[in-house]
């Protein structure tokens, strides 16, 4: 960085030299036309061509430096904003869309990339070229210096006037350009509800709105930007008549010369347009930094689920779980859980049953703190998890959500996902086991077949299928399954429940699940409803309660609809 920024400097100033030397060479002309002349004239000529030369290798350094400079902290930031979104809570991610996450970080590194620039090759060059034409014509003419100098500090202050006004308009724009692009994600990811449910109208009309907002507010910057380069050509006008009639008035008086015409013209053009370009350049600047200022929040937001100083490593022997009077509200409004108990004993299956909306699904991600609880704790082997890190937590609990999302990536990747360092003929044992070699042998490509955003190449059945290849390779102590055959046909339960079967011996399992018929074998089966357990038992002892909640649900799904 240095290094460009005195090789920039040092061709500025080089610009400022030139002009000199072109001084020169004119009064050399205005004066007789003697041998002595034309070789002076030559030795000018030589003495630019040297000087142009410096500047012209002042220039290639500096670019070649910059360039190694940008790439590097370009791909820091690229860097640094992966690793702190990624490190963002479940409840983040549910608030943002994730087609916006990504226009933002990519305005965000770009951003820098034009504001280096600007720095680099205009604000910079702009400064030591206008402080040294300044203390130029401060020797030649302190009149004339005094009011370049005046005019410069004018310009500069009603350009940032006027920039701050545009500022505001510059931030709401860049809002309306986020909304716009979350808008397309959305609905693009949503196509087939789009079409099967008649939104196509509703959803153009809607976008339609957008983008006249965005249009609006477009025009309106745009005008302000016009209206900042009319008063920039009058300043212009102003200051380059002023000066040479300032001059003219030395000439007469014998204090200037043809050279110095020539200087202070070419000084007058070098100003003007390095202050010219200072308006747009300011203006840039904003825009730059208000694209840059939707991620800039986004990272100064603090993590909502952190791991405590000097998080302890979990390690899980037994893989015992524990609630104790947890109280659990999500965005602090709506209550899920209310002084929730539950001990789970090492290796033990237990199944969370209730009606929709009971909390069953709650009690898994707050076991994965993928939410922080309001109060109470949660232990595993007597360590609570929110002073052990998350990462550590994570290693040994595995999940086969009830919707699987998969990598757009190839199969073979997806299942390794579990465990990185497996070997292919293991990652070739997890999928057999799960049932998904039958179907992945049927690809053409095998276990390379890439399986499309989201896993969308794959039927919902597939996808879960992988998930649980990928738990089956994990292999942690303790494991969570979520509705994690509710995608399949009966045949395909049938073959899968034997691999859980199998991938559940000698784990603590917690089951999730509205298909009764998939939890008769748990050791303990718990009913919740309104975030408490209301009844417990196996599926034989909760079957005998006579007006039971597990019993009426059972009853539903076996014999049908009670009259």
């Amino acid at each position: 960085m240095l290094l460009t920024l005195f090789m920039v400097a040092g061709g500025a100033l080089v610009s400022v030299v030139v002009p000199l030397y072109l001084k020169r060479f004119f009064d050399l002309i205005s004066q007789s036309g003697s041998q002595d002349t034309a070789s002076l004239l030559v030795a000018t000529l030589l003495s630019i061509l040297g000087i142009e030369l410096i500047g012209w290798l002042c220039w290639r350094i500096a670019s070649f430096s910059a360039g190694y400079l940008q790439s590097g902290v370009m791909a820091e930031l690229s860097d640094t904003v992966f690793r702190y979104l990624h490190r963002h809570s479940l409840s983040f991610f549910s608030d943002n869309f994730i087609g916006s996450l990504v226009k933002k970080a990519n305005r965000f590194i770009y951003s820098y990339e034009r504001l280096s620039d600007r720095l680099f090759w205009s604000l910079l060059n702009l400064f030591v070229s206008v402080s040294a034409i300044i203390f130029v014509l401060f020797t030649r003419s302190v009149l004339i210096g005094s009011a370049l100098l005046i005019w410069v500090a004018v310009f500069v202050i009603v350009n940032i006037f006027l920039i701050k006004y545009r500022l505001k308009y510059d931030l709401v724009r860049s809002q309306a350009e986020s909304s716009v692009s979350g808008d397309l994600a959305d609905t693009l990811s949503n196509h087939t509800n789009v079409k099967l449910f008649n939104g196509y109208e509703r959803e153009v009309s809607t976008f339609f709105g957008l983008c006249q907002k965005v249009k609006n507010l477009q025009r309106r910057v745009w005008n302000i930007e016009n209206t900042f380069e009319a008063i920039q050509g009058l300043l212009a006008i102003s200051i380059e008549i002023g000066l040479m009639y300032v001059g003219v008035t030395l000439w007469q008086k014998n204090q200037f010369t043809i050279g110095d015409f020539v200087l202070l013209q070419s000084y007058l053009l070098a100003v003007l347009m390095k202050i010219w370009d200072l308006g747009r350049l300011m203006r840039d600047v904003y825009h730059d930094l208000s694209d840059a200022e939707e991620m800039t929040e986004i990272l100064n937001t603090p993590h909502e689920i952190q791991d405590v100083s000097r998080a302890k490593v979990l390690r899980v022997p037994r893989g015992e779980i524990k609630f104790e009077n947890v109280v659990f509200n999500y965005k602090q409004t709506h209550n899920v859980l209310t002084d929730f108990n539950l001990d789970i004993v090492s290796k033990e299956k237990i199944a969370l049953v209730g009606p929709s909306g009971a909390g069953k699904t709650t009690v898994t991600k707050i076991l994965l703190r993928l939410y922080d609880i309001q109060s109470g704790k949660i232990s595993i082997d007597g360590r609570r998890i929110d002073r052990v890190s998350q990462e550590s937590l994570w290693a040994n609990l595995s999940l086969v959500p009830q919707d699987p999302i998969l990598f757009h990536r190839s199969l073979k990747e997806n299942i390794r996902y579990g465990r990185p360092e497996a070997t292919d003929k293991e990652v070739y044992k997890a999928a057999k086991l799960a049932h998904c070699h039958e179907f992945i042998s049927k690809f053409p490509e095998g276990y390379e077949t890439f399986v499309g955003e989201r896993g969308v190449k794959l039927s919902g059945g597939e996808r879960q299928r992988v998930a649980i290849a990928r738990a089956i390779l994990h292999n942690t102590p303790i494991l969570v399954l979520d509705e994690a055959t509710s995608s399949l046909d009966s045949e395909s339960e049938r073959l899968i429940q034997e691999a859980l079967d199998n991938l559940m011996r000698n784990k603590t399992v917690i089951v999730i699940a509205h298909r009764l018929s998939t939890i008769m074998k748990m050791d303990r089966i718990i009913l919740i409803d309104g975030g408490k357990i209301k009844e417990e038992g196996t599926h034989d002892e909760l079957l005998e309660k006579t007006g039971g909640i597990y019993r009426k649900l059972w009853q539903l799904q076996a014999g049908g609809f009670i009259r």
